[in-house]
């Protein structure tokens, strides 16, 4: 099996897909849009991409190029807890620095860290926190560091000058498997925790209540909603679609009926994948 991951190596999206998949060929891809072409375009049997994280909320470029560019079918889901740490070139003490670079994410999550011990240096975006190690690794005349994990330190052969600079203990990232088919997969290597059906609904604009009435159709069949979230359906402003995680696998009567009331009210609806759960322990995580 192929299997795709926000690359490149030493990423916490590297760290979810070995935590699901014993063995198999992994492919780093540099950005989430081509993580994603790779599974439409069959390079790749399926593929890894962060969906959420516990501190910054969703990854909007995930669902965004999912809903709009690549409808793939999600199979799978972990979560991996998140820890952070301040990385720099070998010959570098860390002790002043111009620049931090990491994922956008990895650097909010560490704010604090960052205006108590560097208020002066400047922030500079990568793609993924692995990134911004291999850049730290390839510019060792910079006085520069890196917010990544253990796992990229290791492997770019950077020093820890920090380390758990993250803000809050109980940070966590989840991620989605995606495939360009439904596709059963056994799982292994991490802990099963749920399953979780994942729908797509979008609005009648001439319906006054229709958001009521959908979250109705759930309430009243005693489906409990895991996660709610709006996005812009990018066709004008005020028009959204909703992303709706409810617990509990695809069945024949209560998700159905779900779908069958709420396409009653004239919404649009589709189910994203309906898919185990797992989380990777925390001392995994850290191998």
């Amino acid at each position: 099996m192929k299997i795709g991951f926000l690359g490149p190596r030493g990423t916490f999206t590297e760290m979810a897909a070995r935590g699901l998949f014993e063995k198999g060929d992994f492919l780093p891809y540099r950005t989430i849009p081509a993580c994603m072409d790779a599974v439409a375009n069959t390079e790749v049997t399926v593929a890894v991409v962060p969906i959420e994280n516990a501190i910054e909320g969703s990854v909007n470029m995930t669902l965004d190029y999912l809903i709009h560019k690549q409808r793939l079918p999600i199979i799978g889901g972990i979560t991996v807890p998140i820890e952070q740490h301040l990385l720099v070139h070998p010959n570098k003490e860390g002790n002043e620095l111009d620049k931090v670079v990491s994922h956008p994410h990895a650097i909010a999550q560490c704010h604090e860290f960052l205006q108590k011990y560097y208020p002066n240096a400047e922030w500079e975006y990568m793609n993924s926190t692995g990134a911004a190690a291999e850049y730290v690794k390839k510019h060792p005349e910079l006085n520069i560091a890196a917010i990544a994990n253990e796992i990229a330190a290791n492997e770019y052969e950077l020093k820890m000058a920090h380390s758990n600079i993250h803000d809050f203990d109980n940070n966590g990232t989840s991620f989605v498997v995606l495939s360009k088919e439904p596709m059963e997969v056994e799982f292994k290597g991490a802990a099963f925790t749920e399953e979780k059906t994942t729908i797509m609904v979008t609005l009648p604009s001439d319906y006054s209540g229709a958001l009521h009435q959908v979250l109705s159709a759930f309430a009243w069949r005693k489906l409990n909603l895991k996660k709610i979230e709006s996005r812009p359906t990018k066709t004008g402003l005020g028009n959204y679609f909703f992303i709706i995680d409810v617990e509990g696998a695809m069945d024949d009567v209560l998700i159905p009926g779900v779908a069958s009331e709420i396409k009653a009210l004239g919404c649009g609806v589709e189910i994203l994948g309906s898919y185990p759960c797992y989380t990777l322990a925390r001392k995994e995580a850290n191998v």
